[in-house]
C-alpha cells in the first residue's frame, strides 16, 4: 500500500510518498536513522507490521524539513531513500 503525507498548498504539492509493502520486508528501517531531520518513525499498522511513516509533527513541514536535502541544483541521492529498498520512497516535488 502507498501512503502519503505532506500537503498542497498554492507553491505547490508536498508529499512523501512510502510504498508500506517495502517496510514490511525491511529488516533494519533505514529511513529512520537515515533522515538528518528524523521526519520518520516505525509504527505498527492495521495489518500488524511494522511499517514507516512521517511523524505527525513533521507533516505540515515536509517542504521546508526536507529542503536542505533536495538543493536546486548537483542532488545527491537522498538519505531517507539511499537508506530504503530502491522504491520505497519517493518525493512529489
Amino acid at each position: 500500500m502507498k501512503a502519503n503525507y505532506g500537503y498542497l498548498d498554492g507553491s505547490g504539492q508536498y508529499f512523501i510518498t512510502i510504498d508500506t509493502d517495502h517496510c514490511t520486508t525491511c529488516p533494519h528501517h533505514g529511513c529512520v536513522t537515515g533522515c538528518p531531520k528524523g521526519l520518520f518513525e516505525i509504527i505498527v499498522d492495521d495489518y500488524d507490521d511494522c511499517v514507516s511513516q512521517v511523524n505527525e509533527a513533521a507533516r505540515k513541514k515536509v517542504k521546508y524539513e526536507c529542503a536542505a536535502c533536495k538543493p536546486m541544483a548537483n542532488r545527491p541521492p537522498l538519505p531517507c531513500m539511499a537508506a530504503c529498498t530502491p522504491g520505497a520512497i519517493t518525493h512529489s516535488w
